[in-house]
C-alpha cells in the first residue's frame, strides 16, 4: 500500500477570466455535466464552486503524477458531495491502481484550496 498527496489553490478570478474568455469550451474540457450543475446552482458564488473543484483536480493530478504511466483527463476526476454535503472524488473511468482517494475543499471569496490524500493498491 502507497499513499501520496496532493495540494493546490488557484485564484477564483482566473477560473472566473477562463469562463469569460473561453465560454463552454473549459466547461465542457474540465468539469462533467454534475459538476456543472452543481456549480450553476451556486448563483452568486458559481466561480467559488468551479474554482475549488478545478484546483481539487489539480491536486489528484499531483498525487498521481509520477505513479501512473496513463494520461487521464480532467472529466475522468469528479468532484461531488455526497447526501451531507463532503466532498468525494468519483473515478469516471476504473483506474485499478487506486483504492480511495480523500479530497478536503475550501474556498473564500478570493481563493480556493484543495488537499487529496491518495491511496494506491
Amino acid at each position: 500500500m502507497k499513499i501520496s498527496c496532493g495540494t493546490d489553490i488557484i485564484e477564483i478570478n482566473r477560473i472566473e477570466d477562463a469562463f469569460k474568455r473561453l465560454g463552454d469550451k473549459f466547461k465542457s474540457e474540465i468539469y462533467t455535466d454534475t459538476e456543472v450543475n452543481y456549480c450553476e446552482s451556486h448563483k452568486d458564488q458559481k466561480y467559488q464552486h468551479y474554482a475549488v473543484r478545478f484546483s481539487a483536480k489539480e491536486a489528484i493530478f499531483k498525487a498521481i503524477s509520477n505513479k501512473l504511466d496513463k494520461n487521464y483527463s480532467w472529466k475522468d476526476f469528479e468532484i461531488i458531495n455526497n447526501e451531507i454535503g463532503k466532498p468525494e472524488v468519483f473515478l469516471k473511468t476504473e483506474i485499478p491502481e487506486i483504492e480511495n482517494i480523500d479530497v478536503s475543499l475550501s474556498h473564500c471569496k478570493e481563493y480556493a484550496v484543495a488537499s487529496v490524500v491518495v491511496l494506491f493498491k
